[in-house]
């Protein structure tokens, strides 16, 4: 037991190590909201600290810690682009329009009556690049299958 403890400490210690502590520091912080508050991007930020020589932190890293909240909670409402620069969230595969399919009534999931039908689509893509989608419907009584094709 006692030399699982030691091993367990060498690897906190190595682990520490192995991080970058980056450029956060409370300095920093304040020359940043500083230069925030009088409305420089930033882009602007970045540019002027290359020159002056003082810590080079980008753009991105500001944008990050504004979002992030590390800097003045109020800093989004100075920005030119309110934070419109943030990516958006993923998207991809989240639809929320008609019924899940645990919500169908009875006779839907029983295949009783004709006319239900289910609708599904398939992306065609070559390396990432859209070339299509691929329109299935299904009815459930009969299960007649159809599908057609849309190439953009």
């Amino acid at each position: 037991m006692h030399t699982r403890r030691i091993h367990q400490n060498a690897y906190q210690e190595r682990r520490k190590a192995s991080v970058s502590p980056g450029k956060w520091s409370d300095a920093l912080a304040a020359l940043l909201e500083e230069k925030l508050a009088v409305t420089w991007s930033p882009e602007q930020i970045t540019e002027r600290f290359l020159a002056d020589r003082l810590p080079a932190v980008s753009f991105k890293t500001i944008y990050r810690w504004i979002y992030a909240g590390r800097l003045v909670q109020g800093t989004l409402q100075v920005l030119r682009h309110k934070g419109k620069r943030q990516k958006p969230a993923e998207t991809h595969s989240k639809f929320a329009i008609g019924r899940t399919i645990s919500d169908r009534p009875k006779e839907v999931r029983s295949r009783e009556t004709f006319g239900h039908w289910e609708l599904d689509t398939v992306v065609l893509s070559g390396r990432g690049k859209s070339k299509g989608c691929v329109a299935t419907l299904i009815e459930r009584k009969t299960r007649l299958y159809t599908a057609v094709l849309n190439q953009l």
